[in-house]
């Protein structure tokens, strides 16, 4: 990607696979755009928190 020159209306955006806001492009990012699916920690904790649960079988009591 080239560099910015000001213009922020050019910059590549995507969505957060947790929440669905709209993520545009920082130079922070720059070296792994492609990798970035997460808009925040808290998004990323609970995308793994849920993955963890979904692993796990839950143990289910029988009423009788």
């Amino acid at each position: 990607m080239r560099s910015f020159r000001g213009n922020k209306a050019n910059l590549p955006s995507k969505l957060c696979t947790v929440c669905g806001l709209t993520m545009t492009w920082r130079k922070h990012w720059a070296k792994n755009w492609d990798a970035v699916l997460y808009c925040s920690d808290r998004c990323r904790k609970s995308a793994k928190d849920s993955k963890q649960r979904s692993e796990k079988p839950s143990i289910v009591k029988d009423p009788n």
